[in-house]
This record gives C-alpha cells, sequence and structure tokens, in this order.
C-alpha cells in the first residue's frame, strides 16, 4: 500500500520507555511487534484481495530527498511546493537548508505548518556531524552540533536524523562495539529532543560501508529507537547484499534513500553523481519493495539522487518524473 499526499499530517513522535531492547532489531523478534501494531492507511484504499487481515503487508510513503533537486539552488520554500505539486507525502531535507532558512530570519515554525498544511511529514533529515570519532573532543563538538540540529528539525515536525560515519570514512574502526556505544549517547540525546537518529550506510566507507556493521551498532546501542538509514546506492556501493534487509524486523528501518545505479562503471568507481532514477538501472528494486511490503515495514522511500544530468532539468519534472517511476515500482509489486 502506497500512502499518497491526500490530506495534512500532523503527527507528533511519541517517546517510548527505555529499556534494553536492541535484540528487536532482528526479524527473528518481529512477529509479536507486527501482531501488536496498527497499520497506517491512506483515506479509501483497501487491503489487496488475497491479502491475509494481518500485520504482515508493509506501508509506504513515498519521499523527496532535497538533494534531487540540490542543483536547481531552490528555496526551502520552493522544494516544499514541488514536493506538493508532484504529489510526495514525505520530505527529507538538509540541516544545511534548515539554518540557511533561519539565519536569512525566517520561521521554521511556518515551514512546518507549510508541510502540514501540505500534508508532507518530515520523516528525516541529513545532517553531518563527527559522533563516531576516537577524539573525545571532537566527539563532543559533534554531539552538540547534534543537538543544534534535532532542534531545527523538531522545529519543522521532523521525526529522525542522519548519523552518517561522517570522520571514519577512510579510517576502519574494528571496534563497532565502541561505535555502538557512541551511537547510544547520540539516542539519549534524541531521547532528550524528540528526534531519533538513524545509523546511516554509506558504501564507500571503510566503517558503516556495510548493512551488517550498521545492523550491529544498533542491536548493541541497547535503545528501543536505535535504526538504520539504508540507501539503494549505498548497499550497492559497499557490497552488501540486498537479501539482508530480509533478517531485519521493521523497528530496524523507517527511511529507505531510492535510487538506481547502471552496470557501468563498475561497483567500486561508483559516485553519487552516478545515481539515476529508480527502475532506469539494474538495482533489484522489486524484489527489495516485496521483501519489505512482505516483512511489514512502514517505510518512506526517500528518492535520493546527485544526478548532475538532472539538474539540468526543470525542477518540477524532476520530482514528478522520480515520483511516478517510484509509484510505478511500487505499484507493480503491490498488484495494484
Amino acid at each position: 500500500m502506497i500512502e499518497k499526499r491526500t490530506g495534512k499530517v500532523d503527527e507528533k513522535v511519541g517517546r517510548r520507555e527505555m529499556m534494553a531492547a536492541g535484540a528487536g532489531l532482528v526479524a527473528g523478534m518481529s512477529a509479536a511487534g507486527r501482531a501488536g501494531a496498527s497499520e497506517v492507511r491512506s483515506p479509501g484504499a483497501e487491503r489487496q484481495p488475497g491479502r491475509p487481515a494481518s500485520r504482515e503487508s508493509g506501508h509506504f510513503i513515498l519521499g523527496l530527498n532535497t538533494s534531487t533537486l540540490r542543483g536547481h539552488k531552490l528555496s526551502l520554500v520552493e522544494e516544499i511546493e514541488i514536493a506538493a505539486k508532484a504529489g510526495y507525502r514525505g520530505l527529507e531535507p538538509w540541516v544545511s537548508e534548515l539554518e540557511q532558512h533561519a539565519a536569512a530570519g525566517k520561521s521554521l515554525e511556518n515551514v512546518g505548518k507549510q508541510l502540514r498544511d501540505a500534508g508532507i511529514s518530515v520523516e528525516s533529515a541529513i545532517g553531518f556531524f563527527e559522533w563516531i570519532v576516537d577524539d573525545e573532543g571532537r566527539r563532543r563538538k559533534a554531539l552538540e552540533t547534534a543537538r543544534r540540529n534535532m532542534a531545527l528539525v523538531r522545529k519543522i515536525g521532523g521525526k529522525r536524523l542522519a548519523a552518517p560515519p561522517v570522520g571514519a570514512t577512510n579510517t576502519p574502526m574494528p571496534d563497532l562495539l565502541r561505535v555502538a556505544e557512541r551511537y547510544r549517547a547520540l539516542l539519549e540525546i534524541g531521547d532528550e529532543m524528540g528526534v531519533v537518529p538513524e545509523v546511516e550506510v554509506w558504501g564507500f566507507s571503510k566503517t558503516l560501508g556495510r548493512l551488517g556493521e550498521a545492523a550491529l551498532v544498533a542491536i548493541e546501542a541497547h535503545h528501543p529507537a536505535a535504526c538504520i538509514l539504508p540507501d539503494v546506492y549505498h548497499l550497492h556501493r559497499g557490497g552488501s547484499d540486498f537479501e539482508g534487509v530480509k533478517l531485519l524486523s521493521p523497528r530496524a528501518i523507517h527511511v529507505f534513500h531510492f535510487n538506481d545505479y547502471l552496470r557501468s562503471p563498475a561497483r567500486e568507481q561508483l559516485t553519487d553523481e552516478h545515481r539515476v532514477f529508480p527502475g532506469d538501472g539494474i538495482a533489484p528494486l522489486k524484489a527489495l519493495v516485496r521483501d519489505l511490503d512482505e516483512g511489514g515495514f512502514d517505510v518512506m522511500l526517500s528518492l535520493e539522487l546527485f544526478n548532475r544530468q538532472y539538474w539540468k532539468m526543470d525542477p518540477l519534472t524532476v520530482a514528478r518524473t522520480g515520483f511516478e517511476k517510484m509509484e510505478a515500482l511500487v505499484q507493480s509489486v503491490l498488484g495494484r
């Protein structure tokens, strides 16, 4: 089931009581959680014929990561207008855009109202801070940056914040249990701020370059809100098998960066700008969507592209093309 932009969305982020729940990320522990959860559905949507009325069906929001329009040099307000016109129900802005908006003397609370009026939720946002590094001074500064980032995200009603391995991309960190402790510290700040940090997989990185590494860090953080932010491009770039997603529970992933890649250049030579629209490449996207659906994931598929050729096109055309390709892909899997 796909959620389309059909009305106002004004959801508040709830906080669960602290408990040692890291093991809930693995699929083997997820059945009870699925059975007790309620499914959010679009107005008027009906369950696919033949699918049992249980928590075995996933729920998808189609979202726009503003990197896709980065080269168009639009304002945050303009990006939201385009997302709404293209049909998106979700948005994933960059914190730098929120900072620029606030620095110009403009209200982020008004941005939040614009999003709610458009029926768009901010499931995640993109920030960069060195939460993972060994240097204690740098890490302390990074946590304060994360706190400021979260405050900005909350002003627009955002729920989550990406936590990529900034500062550890060129140096492998073999002690992932220590990384998990640092992620736990970040999650505790998230508890205070009402924004959940997501361990982001960066396929080119020597640390957290694989899905399994991110899963270990999330599990061993021993925090109920721990989660992972995967990306189609980054999973391929880092050599992770997409089958690994099936070993995770719906609690592990709330946002999935969606894109595609071509057969050439080779995996190790791929860069961000090689990302293409979903369905235009060779990524096993139908199998991935099917696995997410059958696994009961409630997830935003966030279109994240950095393709300079798309930046030469009309921005609404880019946004609408991405939406239509994602919608067609998901509908082909769900059989609607």
